[in-house]
């Protein structure tokens, strides 16, 4: 699927399938958004650039390895990227966030963007996009596309599912952003809905219809 890397570890296929499962709890697809989330962020971030710096443990002076520039930006696509932000800021605590207010209309399946805000050297710094379904992937594009009119240059793109059709859209309107997903589905059903899939995730995050 060219830029696409699926983060098949064991702990991420064995919580997915908790969630898929439609009796699991909202408090349960909650949490294991967020531990998911922790696992994929240490893919996304796996090519980061370090540096050195001097520092003194107990026994010595060494060089050791930090991270080099600015630090991240993850951008949320609201509502439902909100569960994967929050473990990925469990791992990066010092990381900046943007948000894209961005909803699909349920007819024409068109995006809507209702919200925007990003840090001002968002141009400077690598921006880590999460939303947890890249299905039809027309909010994604739009959100990536508004973060490039903002300056941004460096992209990645997290998802927990992705479907064949959201994939090809994507790679096809942003080659130049690797995306990161936990599976990649059998379809689309005639609503957008990814099948097998786990429904909607902001409904089953927030306990919502």
């Amino acid at each position: 699927m060219g830029n696409v890397t699926v983060v098949d570890h064991p702990l991420v296929k064995h919580k997915l399938t908790i969630m898929r499962n439609k009796d699991t709890s909202t408090a349960s697809f909650r949490r294991l958004l967020r531990e998911i989330s922790l696992l994929l962020a240490y893919e996304v971030t796996r090519e980061l650039e370090l540096t050195t710096t001097t520092i003194e443990t107990p026994l010595t002076t060494m060089e050791s390895p930090i991270l080099e520039g600015k630090k991240l930006v993850f951008a949320s696509i609201l509502r439902a990227g909100n569960g994967l932000l929050e473990g990925m800021l469990d791992l990066v605590p010092a990381a900046r966030v943007a948000h894209v207010g961005i909803y699909r209309d349920h007819d024409t399946l068109e995006p809507h963007e209702y919200y925007f805000k990003a840090p001002q050297d968002i141009a400077d710094r690598l921006v880590i996009v999460v939303d947890p379904m890249l299905a039809t992937a027309n909010s994604s594009i739009a959100a990536v596309d508004r973060l490039k009119g903002r300056g941004a240059n460096n992209l990645r793109f997290v998802c927990l599912l992705a479907a064949p059709e959201g994939i090809k859209a994507f790679t096809q309107a942003h080659p130049d952003v690797p995306v990161f997903t936990a599976a990649i589905d059998d379809h689309l059903n005639e609503k957008g809905y990814i099948v097998p899939g786990l429904g909607d995730a902001g409904d089953r995050m927030y306990g919502t219809k």
